[in-house]
């Protein structure tokens, strides 16, 4: 027996390239984590089993009839593999996983705690299937916010406030080693190519700054829908001998990439849907490696970045003011050299991994001790 507390943590996915923020819970949460992925209604423990199989299936589908205690027979094999395996308390990644399996918690009087990340904020169609997260917001032990912005927004949804805990990512340690060279005119940018990240904004901006410095480069790191579409755009403005798709990256080629450029690039926005960032960590990567972001006024970006201090924010949309932005870290290299000095120590003296991950430690225990007191 470790003496670990017995943590289940509950992920849509199990290891999607973009959410290295649930790895690092995975790996330095200071418990004994049992990693239950598949979908927001968790199919399969990693490691162990997966939690329905056709027999299962059938023989929960009777029980459930029987004793009408959950909707589905995945919530009764959760139960089950809960009760199993000892589980003491629940983080679940994402707002709508929160929701599928808030009454398997309370069946078996667990404490739940639900951190949110992004789209299950603010997206509306995900907002409207899952009820605001009314039922939710009422079982839950605790609901995390990782921005400023989140935060209100979770408020406003109807998130009781003495339930809601602000808590901003870390990046890994590691990148804190990087240094940057500043010796090459690139920009880089890493993340999915979706709506929120509107990636082709960036195209354009990059369009302008070629005109002034020929030998610049643009490498945008991902994958997504929008992928293609961007490629389509960089020949359409032939810039494509400029610009560099490399798809999905390791952490340690996107250190290398940070090491020989000149500023990390992001143009974030509002989809229409209503999508938005949290906080996105490639922005917090790439500060505590000491180069200046240039951004938007965005979400946790705000929180993050220090706008003429430790970066340079503009407008969401704002194609011409990003540009601008470009050009001034190419024409002034001492002062970009000086945001990122400065971005590297904002980001270790308040958003290390380290405090992250022990405010959720922290959050974990007084949990447990709650249910105990009960």
């Amino acid at each position: 027996m470790s003496g670990k507390t017995k943590l289940a943590l509950i992920s849509p996915s199990k290891n999607a390239y973009s959410e290295t923020f649930i790895k690092a819970h995975i790996d330095f949460l200071n418990s004994d984590v049992l990693h239950y992925y598949g979908g927001y209604s968790p199919r399969y423990l990693a490691n162990k089993y997966s939690l329905i199989t056709l027999k299962k299936r059938l023989i929960n589908k009777i029980r459930e009839m029987a004793f009408r205690r959950f909707d589905t027979a995945l919530e009764y094999s959760l139960f089950n593999s809960f009760k199993k395996e000892g589980v003491q308390v629940v983080l679940a990644e994402y707002g709508p996983t929160g929701q599928k399996v808030w009454k398997v918690c309370k069946a078996l009087g667990l404490p739940l705690i639900v951190n949110f990340h992004g789209y299950d904020s603010s997206k509306k169609t995900v907002i409207e299937e899952y009820d605001a997260y009314v039922d939710l917001f009422g079982y839950a032990f605790a609901v995390v916010a990782v921005s400023e912005v989140m935060y209100q927004k979770l408020l406003e949804l109807g998130c009781p406030g003495d339930k809601l805990i602000l808590n901003t990512y870390g990046p890994n340690p590691s990148f804190e080693e990087v240094v940057p060279k500043f010796a090459k005119q690139w920009f880089v940018g890493i993340g999915r190519f979706v709506d929120k990240k509107a990636p082709y904004y960036l195209l354009f901006s990059f369009k302008s700054v070629l005109s002034r410095f020929p030998e610049a480069r643009l490498v945008i790191a991902g994958n997504g829908p929008l992928l293609n579409t961007c490629k389509n755009i960089s020949s359409y403005l032939k810039i494509s001998q400029s610009v560099d798709f490399p798809g999905v990256i390791s952490p340690e080629e996107y250190k290398s990439l940070l090491s020989h450029s000149i500023a990390f690039v992001q143009h974030s926005i509002t989809a229409e849907d209503g999508d938005m960032e949290g906080t996105p960590l490639a922005i917090l990567e790439a500060s505590a490696a000491g180069l200046p972001v240039i951004s938007t006024r965005h979400a946790g970006i705000l929180d993050v970045i220090i706008d003429q201090k430790t970066g340079l924010l503009v407008e969401e949309h704002d194609v011409e003011g990003m540009s601008t932005a470009m050009l001034y870290v190419l024409e002034h290299p001492e002062m970009s050299k000086e945001m990122g000095i400065k971005g590297k120590m904002h980001i270790r003296t308040n958003y290390t991994m380290e405090r992250h991950i022990g405010m959720l430690d922290s959050l974990i225990e007084t949990a447990l001790k709650e249910i105990k007191k009960n």
